[in-house]
């Protein structure tokens, strides 16, 4: 049973019993491009997942046939006229919708079925995991067009490396999903029948853990990264893994393990 969270029409949010928050771009029409007021309610719609106390994964996903085309053609034609600080603005916005995204608390998919171009890499680079089907491609278009792919490039980077960034920012050539997994920027690329089944066994997977302790990993893997191994990082460490092991998660995890049994959060 799935509860609405979100009623406007191009976004929708929806969370199950168990837990599992759905965010899915809904302009088939419009190959789910995004312009300002999608960028708006994307932001508000993961901020309500982030801020949802019974969320524990969620899931980004999209209607049609295209994951997302990026940026609407009417919206890139009202760029054009603006000023110097009213791109700045625009851009500031969509800034801080990627960075919610990329911040979120519980583990979040991207789910692609197709073509996700410009801004939509940034989408899925910002999610820790990305599952896409055989026909989905990607594409870094922007220089294509005189512009640069400037607010979504950590996330992209980040995801697929610098050298592999340095190529397709500049070629902007199209490539396709066994690729995108090579980079990195895809975990898994199953056949188009098979995508809701590949997503729901991820999801099943990370429902297994305990809910506190998912949350930890992932803040330990943005903490930790690219950090110099010293006593002041190597104390951090250290007081994380002695603050969960005495926590109440913890120390039902240990317990259930040594007994033999379920933990707590796999009978809810």
């Amino acid at each position: 049973m799935n509860t609405p969270l979100h009623t406007e029409n191009t976004v929708t949010v929806d969370i199950t019993n168990s837990g599992v928050a759905t965010v899915t771009l809904n302009r088939p029409d419009k190959h789910n491009a995004f312009d300002d007021s999608v960028i708006a309610e994307l932001t508000a719609a993961f901020n309500q997942v982030a801020n949802n106390p019974n969320a524990r994964v969620m899931v980004l996903a999209s209607t049609g046939k295209s994951f997302s085309a990026g940026a609407d053609l009417a919206w890139m034609k009202r760029m054009a006229s603006y000023s110097y600080e009213e791109n700045y603005k625009d851009a500031q916005a969509l800034a801080e919708m990627l960075r919610v995204l990329n911040f979120m608390p519980m583990p979040t998919i991207a789910k692609v079925q197709g073509a996700a171009f410009g801004g939509a890499v940034g989408l899925v680079s910002c999610c820790d995991l990305a599952i896409a089907s055989e026909k989905a491609s990607f594409c870094l278009s922007e220089v294509k067009i005189g512009l640069i792919p400037a607010t979504i490039s950590p996330y992209v980077v980040d995801a697929i490396g610098l050298r592999a960034s340095r190529r397709y920012f500049m070629t902007a050539e199209r490539f396709f999903a066994n690729t995108a997994q090579s980079l990195g920027l895809v975990s898994e690329v199953v056949a188009p029948e098979e995508l809701d089944n590949a997503t729901e066994q991820m999801i099943n997977t990370l429902l297994n853990n305990s809910p506190a302790a998912v949350k930890a990993a992932k803040q330990l893997a943005f903490d930790v990264a690219h950090q110099t191994i010293n006593s002041t990082l190597i104390d951090d460490t250290s007081e994380r893994i002695a603050s969960i092991r005495t926590s109440d998660e913890g120390q039902e995890g240990l317990t259930a393990f040594l007994e033999k049994r379920q933990p707590a959060w796999q009978a809810q």
